[in-house]
């Protein structure tokens, strides 16, 4: 899916920022999601699949609500900024060696996927907030998916976005496009620099693929966005505006162009099944391989995925499913809900290295680490016995379908008012599963 772009010297003379790709960078990631009447039933269904350098570990992280010293510190990635009162608990499925996120969940039925982008206005390489960084702040910090829009544009106004996206002394530096929902709503939001477009999804399906997507359907934007393209000469000023067409790349390169391909892939899956998306919908959308949603070309693939149920109802619980290891087409998504006795599940959580870690230490990224989790070390196991012996690995794939098919209908009983387990259960169903599928791969 990542191809050598045979342009590559003429679009580096004019896009500098180009110089910081390679053939093998990871640029591809695709968020999903389905808001009545387009779901099969009342309730926002999100999806993302997280596409990153292939041996890079991602981990399941939960973070329990917390208070907050007035005026403290928050270490992110690679800056500190000032930390808030009060955090929201989330869930994270985040690459173990930096601070934010790829995807994740809050208590109050938030989601947000981001996935890289590239445009007119230049990618620097100087230290700032990751789009991930900027994930998991809006995760902690709102009750709503328009809450976590403005949480995220406004700490892009204070302190910008930058730093290397990947743990490599080449760096990787790219801007960021967000999918944020909730229970009763979706909102897409395109950056370019600290400049902004973004793009409210009150029904129907809508899925984003590395690339600027928002057109003239412009919801809300930075103040001075217009302002700018028309100083740049990218805009005459009349007449429409379509915010993808004045600050895409004028050249794009080969990888850019296979986005484009992803994301028109996407959208059929998703028309397909307009009216009748359901979580397995979109995990069967995640898994599919002949469009490239399911990535696995060269230097990077498919590292981890989540599916999430966001009920209308207030009442019913939000369910996000996670792999918490690569390629879902061979992977279990488990089912973890918010509530009574959650915990960290210790198999889904990399070991830590402290000041000694590379991330930390300066210059960064000169040594490497086994960051490897329990599961993720259970898993490669797995799929090289899948590959390896065509019987065992039919039983064994079998046997995460089982357990998957399992938590699904657990899930769809729970929706449906058919089964009450106590808190305390619901609280440790993410754990429960996680402990039988690192029993099968045992």
């Amino acid at each position: 899916m990542v191809e050598r772009c045979h342009e590559r010297d003429t679009l580096i003379s004019i896009f500098p920022q180009m110089a910081l790709w390679s053939p093998d960078t990871p640029c591809s990631c695709d968020c999903f999601v389905s808001v009545p009447p387009a779901s099969a039933i009342p309730a926002v269904i999100f999806a993302k699949n997280s596409d990153r350098p292939r041996d890079e570990v991602q981990e399941v992280v939960f973070v329990p609500a917390g208070t907050h010293t007035p005026g403290s510190r928050l270490q992110c990635t690679y800056i500190e900024v000032e930390q808030v009162s009060k955090t929201h608990a989330v869930i994270l499925s985040r690459p173990s060696w930096l601070w934010g996120a790829e995807m994740g969940a809050n208590e109050h039925g938030v989601c947000i996927g981001n996935e890289a982008v590239w445009t007119k206005e230049p990618v620097g390489e100087g230290e700032a907030l990751l789009g991930m960084d900027l994930l998991r702040l809006a995760l902690e910090r709102s009750s709503s998916a328009q809450e976590a829009l403005h949480v995220i544009t406004g700490l892009l106004e204070h302190y910008g976005q930058g730093g290397s996206c990947r743990e490599d002394t080449t760096p990787f530096c790219y801007h960021n496009t967000f999918l944020l929902a909730d229970r009763t709503e979706a909102w897409v939001l395109e950056t370019a620099g600290r400049l902004w477009a973004a793009q409210r999804i009150q029904e129907g399906a809508r899925n984003i693929s590395n690339q600027l997507s928002i057109g003239t359907d412009i919801s809300a934007e930075h103040s001075e966005l217009r302002t700018h393209a028309k100083a740049q000469g990218w805009w005459g000023g009349q007449g429409t505006f379509d915010f993808a067409q004045v600050f895409s790349l004028t050249q794009q390169p080969v990888r850019m162009e296979a986005a484009k391909a992803r994301f028109r892939a996407g959208q059929e899956l998703l028309q397909q099944q307009q009216g009748g998306i359901t979580a397995e919908v979109m995990m069967g959308i995640l898994r599919n391989k002949e469009s490239g949603i399911c990535m696995d070309s060269g230097g990077f693939r498919t590292t981890a995925s989540m599916v999430s149920i966001l009920p209308r109802d207030p009442i019913q619980p939000c369910i996000h499913f996670l792999t918490a290891t690569p390629d879902p087409s061979r992977s279990v998504f488990k089912p973890f809900i918010f509530g009574v006795g959650v915990a960290q599940a210790l198999q889904v959580l990399s070991p830590t290295f402290g000041a000694q870690d590379p991330v930390r230490t300066m210059p960064r990224f000169q040594t490497q680490v086994d960051r490897r989790h329990t599961l993720y070390r259970g898993h490669q196991e797995a799929l090289r016995l899948m590959e390896r012996d065509q019987d065992q690995g039919q039983q064994l794939r079998q046997k995460q379908q089982d357990l998957e098919q399992e938590a699904l209908e657990a899930v769809r009983g729970l929706l449906a008012g058919e089964w009450a387990p106590p808190p305390q259960e619901l609280g440790g169903l993410f754990q429960a599963f996680v402990e039988r599928e690192s029993q099968a791969y045992a």
